[in-house]
C-alpha cells in the first residue's frame, strides 16, 4: 500500500506531510514529548497547516491506512477487527472536519455517541481531537455517558467517584487504615479504595486486599477493592483465594509498549475472566482497572513514530476490548520530558479524557505532575474544574494532594469536595446512599459528618483511632 502525501498552502508555501502518521504528528498541539521524539511541526505554520489537511481526510481513511503495521502488531489487529462497520455508517462519508461538526451539532445526542462508539477506530478520535479547542474537548465528552458497575455504579449524569488512594512508602498497615478511613470520612471512595504497593508481591498483595476488605466489610461500604499489582501477581493472589475485586494493569498502544510492561492480550483476558468467575460484584461484573498516560510508549522506544497523544487514544481501544470498571490517564505523572508545563497537561488531560470517553470506555484522569514540571496546584485547579464540567467519571482521592509513596502531586479528599460542591456532583448512587446512613452527608448532599451518639461516623472514627 503505498503512502499517501498530505498537503497545504499557506502565504505561498507549500507544507506536505509524508502519510497520516506524519500528518497526525503535525496537527497536535505542541507538546515536549513529541519535540523529544522528532515528530512535531516545526512551525506553528507548519501546524495549522497539518490541521487543514487534516480537515479535509475521510474518517474512512483510518480504516484503510494503519499507523502500525497490521502484522507485526496485536493492538492494530485489535482495532482493526474489532471495528464495528454497522456502528460506524452514519459517520461513514464524513471528513475529520465534518466529524468534528457533527460532534458538535445537535444530532450527536448520548445515545447516538453510545450507539457510533463500536465503529469508531482510536485513530479517528485521536485525529478530530486536534482540531478542536479545549472548549470542544470538554462540550463533547459531557455528552458521552459511559456505565460500569461492580458494587458501585459508575459514569452517571451528575456524578463523579474519587478513587481513594492510599498509598504509604512502606505499606504499613496502620497508616494505610487511617488514610481510607479519613477518605471515607470525606466522602471519597465509590470509584474505588486502591493502593499502589510499595512491593510487587503476592504476600504483599493479599495483605493489602484483606487490610481493605475488614475496612470494607465491617462497615459495609459499597465501594471496591483494588491492590495496583501486575496482572500476573493479581492471577497468582486469585489462584490463592485472595478477595479481589478489580484487577489492575498499567496498557499502552502498541504491542512492544504493552511487552515493555510484561503483558500481552492474552494475559489481561485471562485475567478478566478469571477476575469475573469469582463473582463479588453486585451491581455489575466490570471487573478491570487500566492507567495509561501519554508519553509511556515513547519511554520504551515502541511508539513506531506516532505523536503521543495519538498512541495514547489506541491504548484505549485496547481498554474498550476488555470492559473495564474503570480507566485512568495518570496525566502529569511521567514528567515534563512529555509534558513541559501546566498549559501541556490541562490540553493532554482534556484530550485523553475526549478520547477515551467517545471510543465508549470510562474515563477518569488522575490530575496530577510531578515536582520538576512546570506546574503548580493552581493549574491542577483549573483541569479539575474543567474536567467535572466535561463528566469525568472519576478523580483521584490522596492525603493531602501529596503521595509520598509515589512523589507526585494529585488531587486530595478536599478537592473532591470542592468541584462536587461547586458544579453540583454527587456521589456514586449507592455510596452517596452509604454516606448518608452513616451520616457523613446530610439530607442536602453535604459532607458534615454527626459526631454524636452511635452515629456511623463516629464508629469509623473509633476504628480509625484503633488504626492510629
Amino acid at each position: 500500500m503505498g503512502l499517501t502525501l498530505y498537503r497545504h498552502v499557506i502565504g505561498g508555501t507549500v507544507y506536505q506531510f509524508d502519510g497520516l502518521r506524519d500528518l497526525l504528528a503535525k496537527a497536535s498541539p505542541h507538546r515536549s514529548g513529541d519535540v523529544l521524539a522528532g515528530v512535531a511541526a516545526r512551525s506553528e505554520a507548519e501546524r495549522a497547516a497539518a490541521c487543514y489537511a487534516l480537515a479535509d481526510v475521510p474518517l474512512s481513511a483510518f480504516i484503510d491506512h494503519h499507523l502500525v503495521s497490521y502484522e507485526d502488531d496485536d493492538v492494530t489487529r485489535l482495532i482493526v477487527d474489532g471495528h464495528d462497520p454497522a456502528a460506524f455508517e452514519p459517520v461513514r462519508s464524513l471528513t475529520v472536519g465534518g466529524f468534528r461538526d457533527w460532534l458538535l451539532g445537535d444530532e450527536a445526542t448520548a445515545a447516538t455517541l453510545s450507539s457510533v462508539a463500536p465503529g469508531l477506530m482510536p485513530e479517528m478520535v485521536a485525529a478530530v481531537s486536534k482540531l478542536m479547542r479545549n472548549q470542544d474537548l470538554i462540550a463533547v465528552a459531557r455528552k458521552c455517558r459511559v456505565l460500569t458497575g461492580f458494587r458501585s455504579t459508575m459514569g452517571g449524569t451528575g456524578r463523579l467517584g474519587v478513587r481513594l488512594q492510599p498509598n504509604h512508602p512502606t505499606d504499613n498497615p496502620k497508616g494505610i487504615a487511617a488514610s481510607i478511613l479519613d477518605g471515607l470520612m470525606y466522602g471519597c471512595g465509590d470509584a474505588l479504595i486502591g493502593i499502589n504497593p510499595a512491593t510487587d508481591s503476592v504476600d504483599a498483595m493479599v495483605r493489602l486486599l484483606h487490610l481493605i476488605d475488614d475496612v470494607r466489610t465491617r462497615f459495609d461500604i459499597p465501594t471496591q477493592s483494588c491492590v495496583l499489582s501486575h496482572v500476573t501477581t493479581a492471577l497468582e493472589a486469585m489462584k490463592m483465594g485472595a478477595p479481589v475485586d478489580l484487577v489492575f494493569q498499567s496498557i499502552a498502544g502498541t504491542q512492544a509498549a504493552n511487552e515493555s510492561f510484561g503483558i500481552t492480550l492474552d494475559m489481561l483476558a485471562e485475567a478478566n475472566a478469571t477476575a469475573r468467575s469469582l463473582g463479588r460484584g453486585t451491581v455489575g461484573d466490570n471487573v478491570m482497572y487500566f492507567e495509561t498516560g501519554q508519553g509511556a510508549a515513547l519511554s520504551a522506544d515502541a511508539h513506531h513514530g506516532i505523536d503521543q497523544q495519538t498512541v495514547e487514544a489506541r491504548a484505549y481501544a485496547v481498554a474498550r476490548k476488555f470492559e473495564p470498571f474503570l480507566t485512568n490517564t495518570v496525566v502529569g505523572f511521567i514528567g515534563p520530558e512529555y509534558l513541559y508545563d501546566g498549559k501541556q497537561i490541562v490540553r493532554a488531560g482534556l484530550e485523553d479524557h475526549f478520547c477515551g470517553k467517545l471510543l465508549g470506555v470510562p474515563m477518569g484522569v488522575d490530575v496530577c505532575y510531578t515536582n520538576h514540571a512546570e506546574a503548580d496546584q493552581n493549574d491542577m485547579d483549573g483541569l479539575l474544574t474543567l474536567l467535572g464540567v466535561a463528566g469525568c467519571t472519576f478523580i483521584m482521592g490522596v492525603p493531602g494532594a501529596d503521595d509520598i509513596m509515589l512523589s507526585y502531586q494529585s488531587t486530595s479528599f478536599h478537592d473532591a469536595l470542592y468541584v462536587r460542591d461547586v458544579l453540583g456532583l454527587k456521589p456514586a448512587p449507592e455510596f452517596e446512599a452509604w454516606l448518608k446512613s452513616m451520616e457523613i452527608m446530610d439530607g442536602q448532599g453535604r459532607v458534615r459528618p454527626q459526631l454524636t451518639g452511635q452515629s456511623g461516623a463516629t464508629k469509623l472514627l473509633g476504628f480509625e483511632e484503633q488504626a492510629r
